[in-house]
């Protein structure tokens, strides 16, 4: 019973979350840095999300460290994200084998 009164005071959360900002602003956001803010959000989110779970990811937290620093080197050569992704994998696989 417990759980099914948490799992409805999460749906209500959700619901108002995602129901105010259409009910409220029925306007067109005039204001530059508002505009900017609220296209940013959803990468700043994604960000703090994804970022602490990739230190967990693996049994250590050092071979999820090299894992991420394969990726960024990637990223930043402008390899692409399949790149990016398959050599942060190998990386963090061969490395949990050495520590």
């Amino acid at each position: 019973m417990k759980m099914i009164a948490l799992m409805a005071v999460m749906a209500i959360v959700t619901y108002i979350i995602r129901a105010l900002p259409i009910t409220l602003f029925r306007k067109e956001i005039k204001s530059k840095w508002l505009k900017s803010f609220l296209y940013y959000i959803p990468y700043a989110v994604l960000g703090a999300m994804t970022f602490p779970a990739i230190f967990f990811s693996t049994g250590s937290v050092f071979s999820a460290s090299l894992g991420l620093v394969g990726a960024m080197l990637m990223a930043f050569f402008d390899k692409g994200l399949m790149a990016a992704a398959v050599t942060s994998v190998i990386i963090a696989f061969v490395s949990s084998f050495f520590v």
